[in-house]
Formats: structure tokens, C-alpha cells, sequence
């Protein structure tokens, strides 16, 4: 199946080439890094635009007033003819060396969306305060009742194309992977574990709106629920795939 890799950026000059590098000696037959930029004035763009003619790479630019991660996501899935995405952050936080593992069970029709967990047996978050970790797993507890994921709140995850543009494309905000489990209840989900390494180099982009924009989509799924006369059933099973 013809696989693109989906890295949104802002701010992440120092962080392009060495995740280039680590894609690339995953040895998976992707057919392109996409690399969807929203507005960088640090030389981000600029760095994509040189790798360009040796790496299969492409920049898509986007200054207008839509932003954010899931946008970012859709709009390279729009540009993109491949079957699958899988979909990463720029700056190293996601190990690329579980590229393999996350695309496997999509690769063998086994599931049509893997996320990559911090929060099921070999994942983790090292290095996080306690106030972070905290609040992460406040925010995963919340999503299960409507996901039956244990870490629907990251954003290292492959998916088969036709299931983002159904279930995604009005997603909003950094959690793209709890709206559309949240939409998609009959999606077939699995969980690989990985290590969450906090980012070396840069800021983070989370902020109390992103956090805002969560609880707003998390009562929006809950009325969607009672709407549909589904508040009792139980969330959909998310299998667990240990594969390294």
C-alpha cells in the first residue's frame, strides 16, 4: 500500500534533519515525508525546501487562519494519493523507529487505525513532571468511556486514508485520533506501545486553548452519544498489538 509519513511543523529548524534521518533509516517504503508547515519564521521552511531535492520530502505552506495539528493532517491527506498516513510529530517526541510497527497491523488488514500508546504495557513518559503525567492520563480517562483506548490523546498514529477523511475532516485541535475513534465507533483500533520522549529542542505548542478545544470536543462527542440513543453501550474494544 503506498504510505505517506505526515509531520506538521511550526518552529522546528533544528529538528527536521535528524527526524529525516531517523524516517529514513526505518527502512519502511514509504513514498513520501510531507511536511505541512503553519507559518514558521525560524528558517522551518527553508530547511524542508533544501532536503527536497535528495529526500522525498514536500512542504505544503499554510498562512491562513486556520491552524493546528488536525487541519495540517487533513490538508496533507488532501494533497497525498497514498492508502495510508501515518501521522508524527516534528519534534522527536515520537520514536520513528515504531513506524513499522504502527503500519504492520493496517499492512496485514488486521486494523484500520494503530496508535502509538504511552499508557499500555511498554510505554512511557519519561522525564514528565508529575502535574503533566497527571494531567495526561486525566484526559485519557476521560476519552475511554467513548474510545475504549487507553491513550487517545497523542498523535503518533497510522490510519488508512479513507478512514481519516471520513471520520477526521472536522476534527479540530492537537486530538485528531479521540474525534475520530469517537466518530468512527466501528473503526478497528490496536495500541503498540512507545516511549514518549519529551522534545530536545524548541517549545512545546500545547497550550490551555488546545486544552479548552479538547473538553469542548469531548462534550461534543458525549451529546453525540445520548443523540444516537448509545450512552449505555460499551465502548469498542481496542486490542492491543505488542509488536516491536
Amino acid at each position: 500500500m503506498p504510505t505517506a509519513i505526515i509531520v506538521p511543523t511550526l518552529q522546528e529548524v533544528d529538528n527536521i534533519m535528524p527526524l529525516v534521518e531517523q524516517i529514513e533509516q526505518t527502512k519502511v517504503p514509504f513514498g513520501e515525508i510531507i511536511f505541512v508547515d503553519d507559518g514558521s519564521t525560524d528558517g522551518t521552511r527553508e530547511k524542508i525546501r533544501a532536503l527536497t531535492t535528495a529526500h522525498r520530502v514536500r512542504l505544503i505552506e499554510r498562512d491562513g487562519a486556520e491552524r493546528g495539528l488536525a487541519g495540517a493532517i487533513i490538508t496533507a491527506a488532501n494533497a497525498s494519493s497514498a492508502d495510508v498516513f501515518v501521522a508524527m510529530d516534528a519534534d522527536l517526541s515520537h520514536p520513528p523507529e515504531k513506524i513499522p510497527a504502527l503500519l504492520h497491523p493496517i499492512l496485514m488488514n488486521e486494523a484500520d487505525l494503530v496508535i502509538g500508546s504511552r499508557y499500555i504495557l511498554g510505554g512511557a513518559t519519561p522525564g514528565w513532571p508529575v502535574w503533566r503525567r497527571f494531567l495526561s492520563r486525566v484526559a485519557s480517562a476521560l476519552a475511554y468511556p467513548l474510545t475504549g483506548v487507553h491513550d487517545s490523546m497523542g498523535g503518533f498514529f497510522a490510519i488508512r486514508r479513507e478512514c481519516l477523511l471520513r471520520f477526521a475532516n472536522q476534527a479540530a485541535g492537537f486530538k485528531i485520533v479521540f474525534e475520530t475513534i469517537a466518530r468512527g465507533r466501528a473503526l478497528r483500533v490496536r495500541e503498540v506501545p512507545i516511549v514518549f520522549r519529551d522534545r530536545a529542542r524548541g517549545m512545546s505548542k500545547m497550550s490551555f486553548a488546545q486544552a479548552m478545544r479538547f473538553a469542548l470536543a469531548w462534550l461534543r462527542a458525549i451529546g453525540r452519544r445520548i443523540t444516537e440513543g448509545k450512552a449505555s453501550a460499551p465502548p469498542l474494544p481496542a486490542q492491543r498489538l505488542f509488536r516491536d
